[in-house]
Parts: C-alpha cells; structure tokens; sequence
C-alpha cells in the first residue's frame, strides 16, 4: 500500500509548506505531486492535508504517516549507508575548502553528522591556506572545495547542492527599501559592501553589474556578515548576499532587502570532488547529508535544476 516515495513526498510538503515547493524538491510537475497524493489518499481512504492552506495543515491521517517517515525513513538510511560501507572500502580522507564565506551556516550541521555516521573518514577544514582551492583539489591536496564559480578543470566533477537568490541588503531607510526590485543603473551612486575577494567571484558583478557595463561609485569590503550587515543599517552602504545570510536578519527587522533585477538572479552552490571519489559510498553519502541539511536549515533555497541533477 505505502511506498517510500509517498513517505519522502509528505516530507518534502511538510518541510516546504507548498505543493509547488515540494514537486520542487522531489522532482516533479504540479500535477505529478498532486496525483501522486491522491492515489496515496485513495490507498489509505483518507484526505492527508486540507487544500488551499499554507503553510499545509496535515488532517490525523496525515499526521501519522509523517509519524511514520520520521521513524521509517532514517532507518533505511542507516540501511543504506551500513550496505554502502560493506561494500566499499571504510578509509578516506575529507580535506575541504570554502569560497563561501556564508556556508558554516548549513556546512558544520552537515560536517558534524557526517562525522557521527563516519568515524572513519578523517575531516578537516584547513584555515588560511594560500592557494587556489580548485587547482588544489585537483593536485590532491584538497578533497571537496564547496564553490559558487565552477572552472573547467580536468578530473573534477560539480555535484549541485542547492540554488539561492542573490538579494540587495540596505538600510530600512533607504529609498531601496521600499522598491520591489532594483536596475544595475541605480547602483552607480551607491557604495558596494563585498566580501574582499575577486569580483570575477561575486554573483552581482557576474550576473548584475558587469553585464550592464555598470560600476558602484564606491566598493568596500568586510570580513564577516554581521560586519555587512552593521554598515548596511547605519546607512553607509548597500550589499549583495545569498537569500539564506539575510534571512536572521530579515526577521530581526535590523534590515530591509530588494529583489536585483526584475527576475531576480539566482546561483548554484556546488560541491566539486575528483572523479575518482565521485563513486565511493561516503563521498555520496556525504553530499546527500549536505543538500538534506541545507533544505532543513535555510530558507529559500531551492533544488539544483534537472539538468544540474543528471550530471551529480
């Protein structure tokens, strides 16, 4: 009667809220999901979820079989990750690096079950290394580089972890603040706040700025987010971020945020491995644990595209 993709699909609607955000996650059409629930609503003779609610409120029977997941679904991962250790070898070696200075967020949850369900995989998160993480994944000396600007480099595959939008923070005062989206043209009078990296790196040169042929009047950098997020809300100046670092403070009312461009621009955050990992049973295990951890602790990203899926 039940199957697991009924189980992972209630999951996804109870974690997303929405039925056009959980065919997202599971990788289906509206009206995929919509059909898939109301076989499994004929299976059990029962409605699962009350229509047109949201965030979805689950009726009793619904209820128990997301009792039922919670319960079901981790034991068949443990299933499936004690199968994949037999099968393989139990040693490696997990030596990363991060171009994202926003990642600890949702990348130490990950980092830390991973470790609790692989004692034998040595982690570590080397700090001030002076060297390009890409070249240095390839030459070995790293084994996963988390990274927003994919280079084409010889033995090095891109698993897509999740997508996010770049959102402008500025000050609740500022005229931005009540716009629903801003022109790379309106940035020219402003002062830009980036992370001190190169603009080839940052998505509101690549995507925004650069190919309006547009410059801020002023660029300056900080370290740290909460450093960003200081000089945005005492009014001296605007900066580009992922929706998820916006979003504590978002709720906290310390800043207002503005869509970039009328679409918005959206990226992709990828984990890039060698090849010769891609099919070991913790390296796969690994990058599962991140895109679930991800989608439990951030809010607005979204499942890589099918085309990005097909190649992970």
């Amino acid at each position: 009667m039940l199957e697991l993709r009924h189980l992972r699909t209630l999951i996804a609607l109870r974690e997303t809220g929405s039925l056009v955000e959980a065919a997202e996650r599971v990788h289906l059409t509206q009206s995929a999901l919509s059909h898939q629930l109301k076989d499994l609503e004929n299976r059990v003779a029962s409605p699962l979820f009350v229509r047109k609610t949201r965030p979805v409120e689950f009726t009793r029977a619904g209820l128990r079989l997301l009792a039922l997941a919670d319960e079901l679904l981790p034991a068949v991962r443990r299933a499936e990750r004690d199968l994949a250790r037999l099968a393989g070898t139990e040693q490696g070696r997990l030596h990363m690096a991060i171009e994202c200075h926003s990642c600890f967020q949702w990348l130490m949850p990950t980092v830390d079950y991973f470790r609790d369900h692989w004692p034998e995989i040595e982690i570590d998160i080397p700090s001030g290394h002076h060297f390009d993480p890409l070249p240095a994944l390839a030459k070995e000396q790293l084994d996963l580089v988390i990274t927003a600007d994919p280079q084409p480099i010889d033995g090095i595959h891109y698993a897509p972890l999740f997508r996010y939008e770049g959102l402008l923070a500025v000050a609740r005062q500022h005229p931005f603040a009540k716009k629903s989206f801003v022109t790379p043209q309106e940035l020219a009078d402003e002062t830009l706040i980036t992370y001190p990296v190169e603009h080839s790196r940052l998505d509101v040169f690549t995507q925004f700025l650069s190919p309006a042929q547009v410059r801020p009047k002023e660029i300056r950098t900080a370290e740290l987010t909460i450093m960003m997020m200081q000089l945005v809300a005492s009014g001296r100046g605007v900066c580009a971020l992922p929706n998820w670092a916006l979003t504590e403070y978002l709720e906290r009312d310390y800043v207002s945020a503005v869509t970039l461009g009328e679409t918005g621009i959206w990226s992709t955050l990828f984990a890039a491995i060698r090849e010769e990992t891609r099919a070991t049973p913790w390296m796969r295990d690994f990058l599962r644990t991140a895109r679930e951890t991800s989608f439990a602790v951030l809010s607005g990203v979204k499942p890589a595209t099918p085309d990005e899926e097909s190649t992970a």
